[in-house]
């Protein structure tokens, strides 16, 4: 069968790359093609547009890049038509997404399955009406969404499990011997180290990365700081905002820079300080004590719009999960470099509120579930195909 898939940025890349791999499994004679990522292209998905192409965060980046994003859309559009792929399969990325969700029904060239639902439960809830219209089968990962869309909305879905849970025990299996907890890499190995995921867009690197490090900065004398790169971003992204912050602090700053090893960053990191998203989820999952992080511009203005719009107490994942504040959570005006030098403070070695945060990671990883969720999905996805 032909399979097409859409991601558009680095957390569905990766997961969309797993579901390539178990859909090969249980479909010697697939075929892929999408916009998407390197993993996916490394799993034998003929890449059409990759998403850095079309990554851009925030009202403003839209409407500046506007023109952009529309010739990427309908290209798509016109390369779906002409592959005529068996299934589109769309990966999270629901501004995108359900545009192309919509046009592929309305064409009925073939059916439309999510894999990763778009969190409708934080706000643009009315957009499941589109879900329902033209999506045919909906595929999640977050345990709290079965009651969002079956029990709220009547709308049938399948939870496959979090493939995150899968992503990380895979890492783990790989490290072996007395050592299992120190994976190789001289250049992570000495004195312990507090680990910066500052996020894989540009604009959140900017707003929150100064923050972070100049909060890390007392501690430096026990511990060194170690920022987790993100795919596509080069050292003179970091070294930019890292030069910030030694104008502000009128000396350097010892900072380490580790591309492309988030895994192995976090698998040796004594706590983090982490932006919003699935490295919140990923830190959990390591068993690494966390601060969230999410500085916004105009922050006051955010939090009133963040009060009015969306729907959730909470922004984490790992809280969402937990249905209670596991780890703190600094947004908007709230992240100040004061506020989380002091939560910082609390999770490293000694501090109050370390062990409870580790005990609340537990029952995030009990309601996640077992590994197996790209597995499971790749099941019902042909199941439902062949049906």
């Amino acid at each position: 069968m032909r399979y097409y898939l859409i991601a558009g940025e680095a957390s569905g890349d990766l997961h969309a790359s797993h579901l390539i791999a178990a859909l090969k499994a249980e479909d010697p004679e697939a075929e892929f093609r999408g916009f998407g990522g390197d993993l996916m292209a490394a799993q034998g998905m003929t890449l059409v547009c990759h998403y850095r192409d079309l990554a851009f965060m925030g009202f403003v980046a839209v409407v500046l890049h506007a023109r952009t994003i529309l010739k990427g859309m309908q290209q798509c559009k016109d390369d779906i038509v002409a592959w005529q792929p068996d299934v589109v399969i769309l990966v999270d990325y629901p501004g995108f997404n359900l545009k192309i969700a919509q046009y592929v029904h309305s064409i009925g060239i073939c059916p439309v399955y999510y894999y990763i639902a778009p969190k409708l439960w934080a706000w643009k809830e009315w957009r499941i009406k589109a879900v329902k219209r033209d999506v045919d089968e909906l595929f999640s990962i977050l345990p709290f969404e079965v009651e969002f869309f079956e029990k709220k909305h009547g709308y049938p879905i399948h939870y496959v499990g979090n493939p995150t849970v899968d992503e990380v025990t895979n890492y783990q299996s790989t490290l072996v011997g007395a050592h299992a907890s120190l994976p190789p890499g001289g250049d992570l190995e000495g004195a312990p180290y507090i680990a910066i995921l500052a996020g894989s867009r540009l604009q959140e690197i900017r707003d929150n990365l100064p923050r972070m490090i100049e909060a890390a900065l007392p501690f430096t004398d026990r511990y060194r700081l170690v920022i987790a790169g993100a795919p596509g971003m080069t050292n003179e992204v970091y070294q930019k905002y890292i030069d910030v912050v030694e104008r502000g602090v009128g000396k350097a700053v010892d900072v380490q820079i580790v591309y492309d090893r988030t895994y192995d960053v976090l698998s040796q990191a004594t706590a983090a300080l982490v932006t919003s998203g699935t490295a919140t989820l990923e830190t959990a999952l390591f068993r690494v004590p966390q601060v969230v992080c999410y500085y916004m511009q105009a922050g006051k203005l955010a939090s009133l719009a963040r009060k009015l719009v969306i729907k959730i107490p909470y922004i984490s994942l790992v809280n969402l999960v937990a249905g209670r504040e596991v780890v703190p959570e600094l947004v908007a005006e709230q992240m100040t470099v004061a506020a989380c030098r002091a939560h910082l403070a609390r999770i490293l070695p000694g501090g109050e509120d370390r062990d409870a945060q580790l005990a609340g990671y537990e029952d995030v990883a009990a309601r996640l579930g077992e590994p197996g969720a790209p597995h499971r999905a790749a099941r019902l996805i042909r199941q439902l195909l062949v049906r």
